[in-house]
């Protein structure tokens, strides 16, 4: 092989690894977190088309129902808060939200959307619940969850129940919630109690 040949395939070597992480990018799956939706791939990043449904762009990196502690449940009738944390890359307002089959939503006012700042509707304390819940919930459930934005306009996604466990746990338990049954200890043997009879 000639030295000029030797050259050009040494640099191919060297290339395609760089070539492969710069065809994987910042989108690659290892690259992008874990999140309980399916908001994040729903909608388009900035770097991209940051548009959805031909709107103005908006993503929804997570969003979730707070369900009761594990082992517990929620009461027909009763509340659940929902979460919701969203990034509009020219500003918007969340108008409206609606759960199918769940209860009725209620906002404590419009929220609004500052361009290109991310909004969690959780603090300092839940701006988004769902009263009058249709049916118990346990955790593990999902819902269609339809908002209403002033501009992106209508964004539906399946929305899960999260039980109050794990990372969870340091969210305030939905209003009326009660705690998960504590395990009842096994009874001991008496300590006059024989082994044999004798």
């Amino acid at each position: 092989m000639t030295s000029r040949r030797w050259i050009i395939a040494a640099a191919a070597l060297l290339a395609a690894p760089v070539l492969a992480g710069c065809s994987a990018g910042f989108h690659a799956n290892t690259n992008q977190p874990y999140m309980p939706v399916e908001g994040a791939a729903l909608i388009d990043h900035a770097a991209d088309l940051p548009t959805y449904g031909g709107r103005q762009g908006l993503t929804i990196p997570q969003v979730f129902i707070l369900g009761p502690d594990a082992g517990a449940q929620l009461a027909q009738g009763g509340k659940a808060p929902l979460y919701l944390n969203a990034l509009s890359y020219s500003g918007d307002t969340l108008q409206a939200v609606t759960a199918e089959g769940l209860g009725t939503v209620t906002l404590a006012s419009p929220i609004q959307l500052p361009a290109n700042q991310l909004i969690n509707t959780g603090k300092p304390t839940p701006q988004v619940m769902i009263d009058g819940l249709a049916k118990p919930l346990h955790g593990g459930e999902s819902f269609k969850v339809t908002f209403q934005f002033a501009t992106a306009g209508a964004v539906t996604l399946d929305v899960p129940v999260v039980t109050r466990s794990r990372e969870y746990t340091a969210y305030p338990m939905a209003p009326g919630a009660t705690p998960a049954p504590t395990p009842t200890a096994s009874p001991t043997p008496s300590e006059g109690h024989s082994e044999g009879g004798h």
